[in-house]
Order: C-alpha cells, then sequence, then structure tokens
C-alpha cells in the first residue's frame, strides 16, 4: 500500500468531520450491544415460555464463552488481521442473528420446550461470536484516534441497553391489555433491534472511513506499521489516489522516482530507521505494562456481571411493582450507566491516576454484601438505587480505563491495547456470569 507521507507529517490545524464521527461511534456502539441487550430485555417474556431453565443466568452464560474464546484466537492474530472486514463481519453476524430470532419466534408461534430453547441458545452463540469481532475491532481501531470517539462508542454501548429497556417499558404498556400482547411487544421489539443493525453495517461500510478525520488517524496508523487499516484506505479511496499521482508523472520523472526509491532500498541507515521507525512492543510486552488497567476491567465486569441480570432478575422478592419490578431495575441500571459514560468528558473529575482506578475498582465488591442485605430486607426504593450506583461506577469506570490506557502508544501498539482491553473485558463478564449461580445456591428452584 503506498501513503503519502506528506500528509502524516503533523497533525492539521483542523480535522473535519470530528462531530459526524462521534455521531457515527455512538451508532456504532448502539449496534455492537442492541442485540445482546434485547435478549436481556425480553428476559421477562423468556421466562414466561421457559421458567424452570433461568433463561437470565443461562443464555448469558452461553453467550459468553463464544465471546471469549473468539477474541482469544482474534487478540493472537490482531496484527494480520482486517480490520473492515472483522468489523463488518461481525455487524452482519449481529443482523442475520437478531434476523433469526425475530423467524425463529415466528415460525413456533412462539411455543416454549427444549428444542426452542436449544435454538435460542445457539442464536446466542453467535451474538458472542459477533460481540468479539466487532467490540474488539472497533475499540482497537478508535484507540489511535481521538478520546472522544472512543468515549462517544462507550456511551453508545450504554445506550444500547437505555433505549431496549425504554422500547421494552413501552411495548410492554401498549401490549399489556391485548391478546397475547407480551408477544407481540417482542415481535415489534426485535424488528426494530434488527433495523439498528443493518444501519450499521451501513454506517460502517460508506459512512465512517470516509470521513477526513478518520483517514487522517488511519493514515497516520498506517505510517507507523499498522496493517490492520489497509481496507479501510483503500475503501477512503487513499490507497488509489497515491497510485493515481505516480501514474500521472511523466516517464523521467518515473525514472527519478523509482532511482530514488531504490537508493532508498540500498541504503542501510535508511532501512534502520524504517525498521525501527515500525518497530511496536508486543502483546506481551503491552500486557505487563498495562496489567493494572487490564486487572481493572476484568475486575469491574466480574463484579457488574455477577449482580446483573441474572440476580436482579430472580433474587430480588416480589415487589409492588410486580411484573414490572425487574424491568425497571434493568432500565434504572442501563440508563445510569449511560449518563455515568460522559461524565468523563469533565476533565476536572475524569480519574486518570491508576492507583486511583484500582482502588475505585476494588471498592465497588462492597456492593456485594449490600445487595444481598437489601434484597433480604429492603424495599423497592432502596434496591433501585443501589441498582442506579452499580450502573454509575461501571460506566465512569470503563470509560476512564478505555480512554486513558492507549495513551502514549504507536498505532499499531493502540490497536493491540484495545484488542487486549476487550479481551480482558470479556474474561470478566464470563466470570462474572459464572459467579451470579452462587446467588441461588440452597435455594429450591437451583
Amino acid at each position: 500500500m503506498t501513503i503519502d507521507d506528506s500528509s502524516i507529517i503533523s497533525t492539521p490545524t483542523r480535522l473535519e468531520g470530528k462531530y459526524s464521527g462521534m455521531v457515527v461511534c455512538w451508532i456504532l456502539g448502539l449496534g455492537s450491544l442492541v442485540s445482546w441487550n434485547s435478549m436481556l430485555t425480553i428476559g421477562d417474556y423468556y421466562y414466561q415460555l421457559f421458567p424452570k431453565y433461568h433463561p437470565s443466568r443461562v443464555l448469558t452464560l452461553v453467550y459468553q464463552p463464544f465471546a471469549l474464546a473468539t477474541m482469544v484466537i482474534l487478540v493472537y492474530n490482531e496484527a494480520r488481521i482486517n480490520t473492515r472486514k472483522r468489523n463488518l463481519t461481525g455487524f452482519t453476524l449481529f443482523f442475520l442473528s437478531t434476523f433469526a430470532l425475530l423467524v425463529l419466534d415466528l415460525a413456533t408461534s412462539g411455543a416454549g420446550g427444549l428444542g426452542n430453547y436449544i435454538g435460542i441458545c445457539a442464536i446466542v452463540a453467535a451474538f458472542g461470536v459477533a460481540d468479539a469481532f466487532v467490540e474488539g475491532g472497533m475499540v482497537g481501531d478508535l484507540s489511535f484516534m481521538c478520546p472522544e470517539f472512543i468515549q462517544s462508542y462507550l456511551a453508545g454501548l450504554a445506550a444500547s441497553g437505555a433505549l431496549t429497556s425504554a422500547l421494552r417499558l413501552v411495548t410492554k404498556a401498549a401490549f399489556e391489555r391485548a391478546s397475547n400482547g407480551l408477544r407481540k411487544g417482542v415481535m415489534l421489539f426485535l424488528a426494530i433491534s434488527t433495523f439498528f443493525e443493518f444501519l450499521c453495517i451501513l454506517l460502517y461500510a460508506f459512512v465512517f472511513p470516509k470521513l477526513p478525520i478518520v483517514k487522517y488517524y488511519r493514515t497516520k496508523a498506517a505510517a507507523e506499521g499498522s496493517k490492520t487499516v489497509a481496507a479501510d484506505l483503500a475503501a477512503a479511496g487513499i490507497q488509489t489516489e497515491a497510485t493515481e499521482r505516480v501514474s500521472n508523472l511523466s516517464l523521467t520523472k518515473k525514472f527519478v522516482y523509482g532511482f530514488l526509491i531504490l537508493i532508498n532500498i540500498l541504503s542501510t541507515e535508511q532501512v534502520d530507521a524504517n525498521a525501527k521507525q515500525l518497530e511496536r512492543l508486543s502483546n506481551k510486552q503491552l500486557f505487563f505494562q498495562n496489567i493494572d488497567y487490564l486487572l481493572d476491567l476484568f475486575l469491574i465486569y466480574v463484579l457488574t456481571l455477577s449482580i446483573f441480570p441474572g440476580f436482579l432478575y430472580e433474587n430480588t422478592g416480589s415487589h409492588k411493582l410486580g411484573s414490572w419490578y425487574a424491568l425497571v431495575l434493568i432500565a434504572v441500571y442501563n440508563m445510569f450507566d449511560l449518563i455515568a459514560r460522559y461524565i468523563p468528558l469533565i476533565e476536572k473529575i475524569k480519574l486518570k491516576s491508576r492507583n486511583g482506578l484500582m482502588i475505585a475498582t476494588l471498592s465497588r465488591f462492597l456492593f456485594i454484601p449490600c445487595f444481598y442485605f437489601t434484597a433480604k430486607y429492603g424495599d423497592q426504593g432502596w434496591m433501585i438505587m443501589l441498582v442506579s450506583v452499580l450502573g454509575l461506577t461501571n460506566g465512569y469506570l470503563t470509560v476512564c480505563v478505555l480512554t486513558v490506557a492507549p495513551q502514549g502508544y504507536k498505532g499499531p501498539e493502540q490497536n493491540a491495547l484495545g484488542n487486549l482491553l476487550v479481551l480482558c473485558l470479556l474474561a470478566g463478564l464470563f466470570s462474572g456470569v459464572a459467579l451470579d449461580w452462587l446467588w441461588i445456591i440452597g435455594n429450591d428452584k437451583f
């Protein structure tokens, strides 16, 4: 791939498309989790169909191993993977899987049974694979761009939960008294989610790579040795433009141009300089240099997923809100998680200290006794307040870690570190989901 070095010597004073890029990143973040959050939010429907199968816990436990195993493979091969194909594959798989969930329910007329449940589990496994493709690919890609992009993407991830919760409450209220109203609301809900996934495919394929600011950062990353951005640069026309500039030269200028390239190749000093410029830290070196950040993300999501959503659906008892109670708790968590992801935009209250992040992360484990005693002795008001704080701390710390950690590295290293961070996040999710089962040990319904 030919890159015009003159375009990457210094940062332009004005990078056009920044706010458009932030909007697109937000929508792409929304699409990265809207399918899975749809599954979590329609949990009341699946508890009606499969009351003995612990849907919120089992489906989450199916999802996470596939996401984690796929992510391990992708991290190992990160430097050689075409980021454009990776992300488009993930969004396409999300779209097809969400549509398949809708078709399955229509084909079985909303019937329960083990066969239908196994089919849903297979679709959830596909969600896990798609998540590893998209989330790791997007975080890695955005890690070498401006921090506002990755913050917007992370806000979009949280917005998917808030939006699905809001839509679920609306559809439940609209169809509650209708014949088979719960299922009708779920069908409308899944159709909207399918549309969002299709929109993400279009935005990533045709809009995002052509934004001037995105082309600048990807060109800069390519100059620093990144091979993962080649297809995105080609989609933006950068490779073609460089090739055309060479082809338009006269025969004499081509000869001179070729001679200069030959001199550069034969020059030992130039080769050494280029090799040094393109050197990057290995994944192992990045891992040990950022082990505290990686541990932060792991512990954040171990704690969160040990409570959300299984504990909220099955261990909070019956209250005045009745069948609305779990949905309200899920909605409150998602809303405050979304709000918290915008707080780090205020630099004065953004936590950047490595020690501070670790202390804040470890202090969240006080939530475990708090949730236990609140579920046993407290009323629904205290539980709603506790869930809101859980969402606030989850969103705030996630954005702080993922925006601070990549700073100071070259483009290829930032991409690799972004993938490592997502790997630890998914490992935390999987561990949290497994630990969530501890809440019902000794329960007669276990």
